[in-house]
């Protein structure tokens, strides 16, 4: 028998099969396209994710040599936020807009005025209204496309799209509906206040169960149309970042993860509630029952390495594929390899990764990047060590903020891309002063919620025995004893921290 998660990305969809040891029988991506068709919009056609889905399940059913029956449970990831409207006949009534859209500041700001003020917001909801939330979403269709408006029956989250086209069930989790701006984080169910205050029907909104707990079954028309057996249970599953946290291990205090991958993105999980008071970090329920999790994300982690290849390593992207360079070697290896040869603190040099604004500490749209302390001795590697250090200063802000509620760290995994550089690790453990793991797995939210599909469907008690059983640490980073190395990253994550606020009203004026 195998578990399958499906974990449906903003660029692809993911399935991935296990067996019930935990160990990855076969994996399939297919991907689907982005669409903008205005300035900060983000769309994607929910059709697009379920042929993807379809084709992907099928492909990784094929390369296991399985068939439906064999295959015990389901359990279902995605990007978080996205807005799905259905009608009353469950037809899509328009282009979902995806969380990394940004029309709706506006209409944050008049959810923020109807349900009572900031403080208000955090109360009911555990965090501030931002633009990549669902809400913002629904009130921007209600002011700008009434005749849509009028005929939605239906809310749902993109992964609660593939679990009604497998079931015909409206139902979503308590990770991703934390996400939405109407749900009670706290008390892990709906907002009847939030909805009250922004009009919305809670009809609207699907049932909401925990994350490991069985939601709907595969109908006999998705059956045929997917290949998989009528009657296949699906859990819940998770948001993107709690089912990766679940496949991370990410389960008990104590251990917190980091991922380096575009974004950034510190989790930390926690036993009881916690929020940062000025919704500085992100709280949202975690996929396992009684438990919550708070989040700090950058916008630029990944992402700012990736242009500084192209723009300033080597001038063009077309560049950096591995032909063009000619040579095997990965272009970030020649990178990094570079770096290493830098003292710690880049020779006094600072780099602000806020290429695309920022979210934690700063939720600012017009922050921006900088190269801060630049001389004539600085070289490219110089520039390539301060936009590492720079990335794990902005996430070190995030692991702060975490410390701040009290909530213990003993290790951080290393996850993402990042994660792959034996120097980027060990910045990591200098500047975080923290062990840094790494695990036996890199399949991510699909191997989470594979995890939870096997809870669901009684291959484990919970989600932490499920992550004892199949995850171990497979490597160990210390920081460096060297007290002066020590030194020297207090110091420059000190100058960093003094940047944003001496140039945040500079920010606004060169955006403008």
């Amino acid at each position: 028998m195998a578990l399958l998660g499906i974990d449906l990305g903003t660029s692809s969809v993911k399935a991935l099969l296990i067996d019930e040891r935990g160990n990855a029988l076969a994996s399939a991506a297919v991907e689907y396209p982005l669409s903008a068709p205005k300035p900060l919009w983000s769309e994607q056609d929910p059709a697009d994710w379920w042929r993807g889905t379809c084709d992907a399940v099928r492909a990784v059913m094929t390369k296991a040599g399985l068939s439906g029956a064999q295959v015990r449970g389901i359990g279902l990831s995605g990007q978080m936020h996205g807005l799905t409207l259905l009608d009353q006949a469950g037809q899509v009534l328009r282009p979902a807009i995806l969380w990394n859209d940004q029309r709706t500041g506006p209409q944050c700001e008049t959810i923020t005025r109807l349900a009572g003020g900031k403080q208000r917001v955090l109360e009911l909801t555990a965090n501030v209204v931002l633009p990549g939330f669902t809400a913002p979403k629904i009130v921007w269709v209600r002011e700008n496309e009434p005749d849509v408006y009028t005929r939605v029956a239906h809310v749902l989250l993109p992964k609660d799209y593939i679990r009604y086209k497998l079931s015909g069930e409206f139902a979503t989790e308590v990770s991703d509906a934390s996400g939405m701006s109407v749900f009670d984080v706290r008390h892990r169910t709906w907002s009847d206040q939030m909805l009250a205050a922004l009009d919305i029907p809670r009809a609207w909104m699907p049932r909401c169960a925990e994350s490991h707990e069985v939601t709907a079954t595969v109908s006999a028309a998705a059956a045929e149309e997917i290949g998989l057996r009528a009657g296949t249970p699906i859990v819940g599953g998770g948001g993107d970042n709690a089912a990766g946290a679940v496949g991370n291990g990410v389960v008990r205090e104590g251990i917190v993860s980091a991922s380096i991958g575009t974004s950034g993105v510190v989790f930390a999980s926690s036993e009881r509630f916690v929020m940062e008071p000025e919704g500085n970090v992100h709280a949202f329920c975690h996929a396992l029952p009684d438990t919550w999790h708070v989040m700090g994300v950058m916008l630029s982690a990944g992402g700012s390495l990736r242009w500084h290849r192209d723009v300033i390593a080597y001038g063009d992207p077309d560049l950096t594929s591995r032909r063009s360079l000619g040579t095997d070697t990965d272009p970030y290896d020649i990178m990094l390899a570079q770096a290493a040869q830098v003292p710690p603190g880049a020779e006094g040099l600072v780099f602000l990764p806020y290429l695309t604004g920022e979210r934690c500490p700063y939720p600012d749209p017009l922050a921006r990047g900088a190269f801060v302390g630049l001389t004539i001795r600085h070289t490219q590697a110089h520039l390539t060590r301060a936009v590492v250090e720079g990335i794990t200063f902005g996430l070190a802000d995030s692991l702060a903020l975490v410390r701040g509620l009290g909530i213990r760290i003993d290790e951080v995994r290393a996850v993402g891309g990042g994660a792959r550089s034996a120097i980027w690790r060990q910045i990591l453990a200098d500047v975080f002063q923290t062990e840094i793991t790494l695990i036996n797995s890199s399949e991510g939210g699909a191997f989470g919620v594979a995890l939870l599909a096997g809870v669901g469907t009684g291959v484990w008690k919970d989600a932490r025995e499920a992550c004892d059983a199949t995850l171990k640490v497979t490597m160990r980073i210390e920081p460096t004893q060297d007290p002066a190395i020590r030194d020297r990253y207090a110091e420059m994550y000190a100058r960093y921290r003094e940047l944003y606020p001496a140039l945040k009203d500079t920010f606004g004026k060169l955006a403008a």
